[in-house]
């Protein structure tokens, strides 16, 4: 009989009310040798129920579905011959057939391992729309290749994303408007065609060339290339051809405050701006930019804190009707960001996969929003329904049939919203302010970091996902990441891990989709704020989400 004891821990990441993912009855099951459930190969199934609205699967159109990104932490407590420790990153079976559910509830799934085993895609395996509820679902915890001991207790923490399957197509990149750097074919000013993820030539004035309108308009920094100077684009950076999986919303302040509670005592100080109990993330008595994110048991020595949501301020913590859980994460660094997406094995798009995920394969119109069309709807944000709860509205959404709903407006600086505020079971694309293929936010809400190629830095971007971890200063430690070994010169291509400072610059990283208190930067081809080096520290603007490559 193997004795592997675990102590499991749900965690039930809530977004909002119409679209949630929730994880409940983690458990674990099969040790029992003499059954045939395990081997020498020392694994247990990590089984949960997983629970999501509004999923979907299409083969027409977008021809794509919703999907969840589910990964495992594990803790080790005790045990013979077994040492205490911090979180850790389970590895999972990257052979889809061990990953199982036992009650599908008449929505059959499918399931996409990563290969390096970092987490699990579950999808519908066939066209359908509605909620997901299924029961007893098993991933395959290979704990002998995380180095565990059949005896070791260990606990478990469950995480779940929604992401969204964007597929590989061609796209265009460019809408043939005027935005600050847009891209364009050549001179032409007409949108650039995509049709592989092979090297690219920028610049230079040539048909079939990505020009960017001679980088007329862009601040804190402008492309290295123009209509009469060339460079070359790897074949490795991700165009954003291929394949991949995009988080259906930006990160939330709960899902921050759940990394949060996985980190050292000496990680959550440098990702975190206070480690004083009772204070908020930007150190004021009053959450700034509607962060409510606050440290709720403050860090002693080498002993973690704890983390949650308190957006009301009354000392009770993550209440689901008012402590702001589902609101977008803002106040966050490049750091800040990359540490959350390596931690969670995701990574960085690049501005062209922005760029895709937004228009999808059809073609442009001029100076469009993320919902496909060049008309905005400003709610109203000063009086909210439900503020700070999973049902969070703005009390004038907009319902016209071109003008999309988005989270902006000159007048409002209050803070981002709730993350998918605008969706509903019946909400259209415009309605809903969603990308083609259903990504929330991409205008709007909260500034999200991308990946420029208007630099050596950004263009030595390869694409590599998060290893689940990040160094003992609590940097991410990925190779060729933007900003890592302190890289802040746009102009020193990014490199490997050296071993010590991990991301902690920001070289080859931009800006893009637009935030909650302008009308500036919002539209999809704008890249005025595409190469900026400038400001590397925390703004109230700035939030993020993160990729994976499909599997």
């Amino acid at each position: 009989m193997k004795n592997l004891i675990i102590v499991a821990i749900l965690v039930c990441v809530h977004t909002l009310n119409a679209n949630n993912v929730d994880v409940s009855a983690v458990s674990t099951q099969g040790q029992d040798v003499s059954a045939g459930v395990n081997n020498a190969a020392n694994f247990a199934n990590v089984e949960f129920d997983l629970n999501w609205d509004n999923s979907w699967r299409v083969s027409t159109g977008p021809s794509n579905w919703d999907a969840v990104w589910v990964f495992i932490k594990y803790k080790i407590e005790g045990g013979t011959g077994c040492t205490a420790g911090d979180w850790q990153h389970a590895t999972l079976s990257t052979n889809n057939a061990h990953h199982s559910v036992q009650t599908d509830n008449g929505v059959t799934p499918a399931f996409s391992a990563s290969s390096d085993g970092m987490g699990v895609f579950l999808y519908r395996n066939a066209n359908g729309n509605g909620s997901i509820n299924w029961d007893q679902v098993r991933l395959r915890w290979n704990y002998g290749s995380d180095g565990l001991l059949d005896a070791c207790e260990v606990t478990v923490k469950v995480f779940a994303v929604e992401m969204v399957y964007v597929p590989q197509s061609n796209f265009f990149l460019g809408s043939g408007g005027t935005e600050p750097g847009e891209f364009e074919d050549g001179v032409s000013g007409n949108p650039l065609l995509i049709t592989s993820d092979g090297t690219l030539t920028l610049g230079g004035g040539g048909a079939g060339s990505l020009g960017n309108h001679n980088a007329t308009g862009q601040s804190g920094g402008v492309d290295d290339f123009n209509d009469a100077s060339s460079q070359t684009l790897p074949a490795a950076f991700p165009l954003g051809y291929d394949a991949f999986y995009c988080m259906k919303y930006e990160i939330t302040n709960q899902q921050y405050a759940e990394f949060l509670n996985t980190l050292t005592a000496a990680q959550q100080a440098v990702r975190a701006s206070t480690t004083t109990a009772g204070n908020f993330h930007e150190n004021s008595a009053t959450p700034v930019a509607r962060a409510g994110l606050k440290c709720q048991i403050a860090p002693s020595g080498s002993v973690a804190g704890v983390y949650g949501c308190d957006l009301d301020d009354d000392d009770t913590y993550n209440e689901v009707g008012s402590d702001g859980l589902g609101i977008a994460l803002s106040a966050i660094s490049w750091p800040d960001l990359t540490g959350y997406l390596d931690w969670a094995g995701l990574r960085p798009f690049t501005e062209t996969e922005f760029e895709k995920s937004c228009r999808g394969n059809q073609l442009p119109i001029v100076n469009e929003y993320a919902w496909g069309t060049a008309a905005i709807h400003a709610s109203t944000y000063t009086a909210l329904t439900n503020s700070g709860g999973e049902s969070e509205l703005p009390n004038s959404p907009g319902v016209g049939a071109t003008a999309g709903n988005a989270v902006y407006s000159t007048t409002h600086s209050t803070g981002p919203l709730r993350v998918g505020i605008f969706a509903t079971a019946s909400s259209t694309r415009v309605i809903a302010g969603a990308s083609y293929y259903g990504v929330m936010e991409l205008t709007g809400n909260v500034w999200e970091d991308a990946v420029g190629l208007g630099s050596v830095a950004g263009r030595s971007y390869t694409g590599l996902h998060g290893n689940g971890s990040l160094n003992a200063s609590g940097h991410a430690d990925v190779d060729y990441w933007p900003g890592i070994n302190g890289n802040n010169t746009s102009t020193n291509a990014n490199s490997t891990y050296g071993g010590t400072t991990g991301v902690t610059g920001r070289a080859g990283a931009g800006f893009t989709g637009g935030t909650y208190n302008t009308t500036a930067w919002l539209r999809v081809a704008n890249r005025q704020y595409s190469l900026w080096t400038g400001l590397t520290g925390r703004d109230t603007r700035n939030g993020g989400r993160g990729i994976r490559t499909a599997p």
